[in-house]
């Protein structure tokens, strides 16, 4: 008999939850002007950095709402009920602070986001969800 033990299977699904942030035509560009998309989008890495993958993605094709920023469950909150959240609109260092916040408390799913991420949220269009897998 051996005495090796079996490894469990690998959780499906992304262990953390994963923050994407659009860096396509008109998010992070000076289409939107007067905001500092670098420093934004430092801050989310630094803020998050040992809680939720933090990645800059292309074109998420939801230009009207620049900057946006996808909020992905973990494998737990997924488990839980929690389905990817699209916030658009989000050019502000307390928008930031507010998503960082959450998802540091555990994201959809794990966490309910503050009140005031409300006003920025919202559903993209079916062909996007579509075409991005959500």
């Amino acid at each position: 008999m051996s005495r090796r033990t079996r490894k469990a299977a690998p959780a499906r699904g992304m262990p953390r939850p994963t923050v994407s942030v659009c860096r396509g035509c008109c998010c992070g560009t000076a289409k939107v002007p007067d905001v500092d998309h670098a420093g934004l989008l430092a801050e989310l890495r630094r803020s998050l950095g040992e809680t939720a993958t933090v990645r800059a993605v292309e074109c998420l094709d939801a230009c009207e709402q620049a900057d946006v920023v996808v909020v992905q469950p973990s494998a737990e909150g997924r488990g839980a009920g929690g389905r990817p959240v699209w916030l658009g609109l989000v050019n502000d260092p307390d928008a930031v602070k507010d998503i960082a916040a959450w998802v540091g408390a555990g994201g959809p799913g794990l966490a309910d986001a503050p009140e005031i991420l409300d006003l920025y949220t919202f559903r993209p269009s079916r062909r996007v969800r579509g075409e991005l897998g959500h």
